[in-house]
């Protein structure tokens, strides 16, 4: 059978890539908690140092990142966007934005993990991770993949039948 039904292959290939993305995405959630985590038990062996600087750039950075990932995911999940990839790449092209732009926005999340975490490494308050942590897990949150919305996409922007 080696001529299936394309609407079964769009089906497999929507489910495989929304499980690696989605598990990806939970992965890095996990990865937050778990730097908090590492943050609270090292808390006995760092030495708390006060430095202003340090403070503003890590809130302005985070804020920045946070900001920058709803941006993202706006701009590259805008409704003329996703049309014009599926008529130009086809499903396959719409999946492969849905999925890249997904864990580009999850990367932006752990990125904001790190920044405070670094930042709690150098001035020894675990404070910077907590609230990287709770900014980040929000960033990973919303940029987490919804099956439901994906194959609204792909019902939603078929692309254009070839001219032959």
């Amino acid at each position: 059978m080696a001529n299936s039904d394309p609407l079964t292959n769009v089906r497999a290939e929507l489910v495989r890539r929304h499980k690696s993305t989605a598990t990806t995405v939970l992965s890095l959630l996990v990865a937050v908690v778990l730097l908090s985590v590492l943050a609270y038990v090292m808390q006995k062996f760092l030495t708390p140092r006060s430095n202003p600087p340090l403070d503003i750039a890590v809130r302005i950075s985070i804020l920045m990142f946070g900001l920058g990932a709803i941006a993202l995911r706006r701009t590259k999940f805008a409704k003329m966007r996703l049309q014009d990839i599926a008529a130009v790449q086809g499903t396959a092209g719409l999946l492969t934005t849905l999925q890249r732009t997904t864990l580009l926005v999850a990367l932006i999340g752990i990125a904001i993990a790190l920044i405070g975490f670094v930042s709690t490494l150098m001035s020894g308050a675990p404070l910077y991770t907590y609230q990287a942590g709770v900014v980040a897990a929000a960033v990973l949150l919303y940029g987490y993949p919804v099956r439901r919305s994906w194959e609204q996409a792909v019902q939603q922007f078929p692309p254009n039948e070839p001219n032959s």
